[in-house]
């Protein structure tokens, strides 16, 4: 095994615990940026061009026809084929928290539709199910599995908020493991069924699954009900005939107690474990070689690379599969550098370069890495995590399209958990809703002064009823601090002058005059 420093890494504030790699045709690409996609590249998809040691970002498109994909972080990823052996494949992308930190329950498709020098399009397609269909989630694991001509996709672990009827003020956006059921999910008819098996007793997450035709080994993982780190290995097996299919679990000997931990296939039988945790305070720095031959799997330990300084006395680490016997492993560095938020990272090499050129195995891996310090995680961010799924390749494409992150907006300014005001006590930490149609993240109301910018409604003191008023009505709001000024810049309204019609004169009527018998004989008349 070879350690070797990658010196250079531009755009890094881009890249944050709980993003992806997805791999199409040896080009590697970034999902799950941080924050929200700006206008450089709306998609929130990146090209990763990698090139003596320092790292490039190109913005990646989405076709006319496909849905809107949000940057989603710790989903669970893994790639469908129509068949064991074929060449062509899509993405599966399912859960993951927003920016927002709520929590996705949709699936979806992503797939290369075209790709020259300049340009990369893909398609994302959402895809609907029915039946018992996996609740919100993250730090899951999902695989595909073949047996008998059919394939189906296996879903399980992860975490999930306190259900709302049992949230207290206390606990209102803490996480809970799901529960340790096992979801066949069927995409050729967009169903679901969901088993309970006797095996599988806590609910899992962070763990590793690698999935080989009609078989899925499930290694390690974190429970926090317990908060412990499973030293079981189970083996799923999934029979697909044509009626009912039938999911059976095995508990084998010789697993790993371990969570976060990352596996890279070095061969068509053979996988390195590396990294991850023993316990809440204590890093993994043993590696071990996974062989699977005739439906059997060992586990033996293995060479260690010469680990530097930096990573024996780091607190915490993080990292993934790259592809091709290769893992890539970061470290803060937040303290040693300048750029805020700054990681060092290392390419560990666990085969020879010869061997790289072997044909990739069919063979899937899925494995929720975790960066966390597990003593000091927060209701939101535990268990954070780089997620890499793709080995690195150089793009020999123009730089012209590089994308370069100065040219953005400051981020800071965007988001629910931003300080709107001088006054603004809104926490992530300590936040509790306080009107009833918030749930886990505080209302906003954007002011109308200058450019515009939101203020939580809870610091402006706006009452429910206002609230509500102002979202219903198509008028301008001000915040406390924009009010007066606005009144003073008012200009005032133009007044229309509205042209009158001019009247008329009256027309004299005219009058018919009698004669003075007429008048007599009228007297007459009227008197008789």
């Amino acid at each position: 095994m070879s350690l070797q420093m990658v010196s250079t890494v531009s755009n890094s504030s881009l890249f944050q615990p709980g993003f992806s790699l997805l791999n199409f045709d040896g080009h590697v690409f970034l999902f799950g940026q941080k924050g929200w996609p700006k206008r450089s590249c709306p998609t929130g998809v990146f090209l990763l061009d990698i090139k003596q040691n320092e790292l490039k970002m190109k913005p990646a498109f989405f076709s006319k026809d496909s849905c809107y994909l949000p940057p989603l972080r710790y989903p669970a990823l893994c790639t469908l084929r129509s068949h064991a052996r074929a060449d062509e494949y899509q993405y599966i992308i399912h859960g993951g928290k927003t920016p927002n930190n709520d929590l996705s329950d949709k699936i979806y498709f992503m797939s290369l539709v075209s790709k020259t020098s300049k340009k990369i399009t893909f398609q994302c397609i959402e895809k609907d199910l029915g039946g018992d269909v996996p609740e919100a989630r993250y730090g899951h694991t999902i695989n595909v599995v073949h047996s008998q001509g059919k394939s189906m996709s296996v879903l399980f672990g992860g975490r999930s908020y306190t259900p709302l009827a049992q949230r207290t003020t206390e606990k209102w956006n803490s996480v809970v493991d799901c529960l340790p059921s096992v979801f066949l999910i069927d995409f050729e008819f967009g169903c679901c069924t969901s088993y309970i098996l006797p095996e599988l007793q806590d609910g899992l997450s962070f763990h590793v699954s690698i999935a080989r035709d009609d078989t899925i080994y499930i290694l390690g993982g974190h429970s926090l009900q317990n908060n412990t780190r499973s030293p079981n290995l189970y083996k799923l097996k999934i029979d697909l005939p044509l009626g009912s299919p039938a999911v059976t679990c095995t508990i084998l000997p010789g697993g790993v107690s371990v969570s976060s931990a990352i596996v890279t296939q070095i061969s068509d039988t053979e996988f390195v474990l590396v990294g991850g945790y023993h316990s809440d305070n204590q890093k993994r720095l043993v590696c071990n070689t996974i062989v699977l031959e005739d439906s059997k799997i060992d586990i033996v330990e293995s060479v260690s690379p010469e680990w530097t300084p930096d990573i024996k006395h780091c607190r915490m680490w993080f990292g993934c599969d790259m592809g091709k016997g290769s893992v890539l492993l970061g470290i803060p560095g937040a303290n040693k550098q300048l750029i805020p938020d700054a990681n060092y990272f290392y390419i560990l090499r666990c085969k020879g370069a010869e061997e790289d050129k072997e044909e990739e195995s069919v063979t899937q891996i899925c494995s929720q890495t975790s960066s966390e310090d597990p003593g000091d995680s927060t209701p939101f961010e535990d268990s954070e995590e780089f997620c890499f799924s793709a080995e690195a390749n150089s793009f020999d494409g123009d730089n012209a399209d590089t994308y370069n992150e100065d040219d953005e907006e400051d981020e800071s300014e965007t988001g629910y958990w931003i300080t709107c005001c001088a006054s603004c006590n809104i926490d992530i930490n300590t936040w509790v809703p306080f009107y009833s149609t918030e749930l886990n993240k505080p209302a906003m109301i954007l002011c109308s002064s200058g450019a515009g910018h939101w203020v939580h409604a809870q610091c402006m003191d706006l009452s429910e009823t206002m609230l509500l008023r102002l979202s219903e009505a198509n008028v301008k709001y001000f915040c406390n601090k924009h009010i007066d000024l606005n009144k003073g810049l008012q200009t005032p309204q133009k007044v229309v002058c509205v042209k009158k019609q001019p009247m008329k004169p009256l027309r004299k009527k005219k009058t018919m005059k009698l004669s003075t018998s007429m008048k007599k004989s009228f007297l007459r008349r009227l008197f008789e």
